[in-house]
């Protein structure tokens, strides 16, 4: 059965560096051709307010970023860099979907077993809440390593089969306030990576 797409989102990682801001933008431009969504930044470094401003998105701020405005639905949010921090944790409790992004190295994700615990608490609280691991900044070209997969497999959160690129039109959207889905033709293979984890999490 096909389930719709998540009425809050909440992109979550407890390392920086992952891709987290980036990948939260490019997700709420990309449900917002769907359906108005709104972009929602817990993280104090404000980097999501600035760039999906810019970009012409709906963006609450952490003083607004709990009610979602009539109208709006889908909420992104881009959250802490860290499971202990309130906005992080009340994210996770209010949250119908968690994406966690990780790079594509082991070590990257074995660095992210505290926040597969606190979904995997959450969950046996509220089933209903879905959560899955998505592979960032992997090389173009490359495929996921043996290891990488291997480490995937040890984990209690289904991995994305989408993976999204590293891919430098990621760094000219930023620079120009855009997002990729504002870059044409250039930008294709990347808007297709997002495309295709939007797809497979309304799966």
């Amino acid at each position: 059965m096909t389930q719709a797409l998540p009425s809050r989102l909440a992109v979550l990682n407890t390392k920086g560096g992952t891709g987290k801001t980036t990948l939260a933008v490019q997700l709420a431009a990309g449900l917002g051709r769907r359906a108005p969504c709104a972009l929602g930044d817990l993280d104090p470094q404000g980097s999501a307010t600035q760039w999906g401003t810019h970009a012409g998105l709906a963006v609450l701020t952490a003083a607004n970023a709990w009610q979602q405005p009539a109208g709006v639905h889908h909420l992104v949010w881009d959250c802490p860099p860290s499971v202990n921090h309130p906005a992080a944790q009340r994210a996770l409790r209010e949250a119908d979907a968690v994406l966690v992004p990780v790079l594509p190295s082991p070590l990257d994700l074995w660095a992210s077993w505290a926040l597969v615990e606190a979904i995997q608490g959450e969950q046996a609280r509220r089933p209903s809440l879905r959560a899955w691991l998505v592979i960032n900044q992997l090389e173009p070209g490359s495929a996921l390593s043996g290891a990488m997969r291997e480490a995937l497999g040890e984990f209690g959160l289904p991995a994305l089969r989408a993976v999204v690129r590293r891919r430098a039109i990621y760094r000219s959207a930023a620079l120009q306030g855009a997002t990729v889905y504002h870059l044409g033709a250039r930008a294709a293979a990347a808007v297709a990576d997002i495309e295709a984890v939007i797809e497979e999490i309304r799966a």
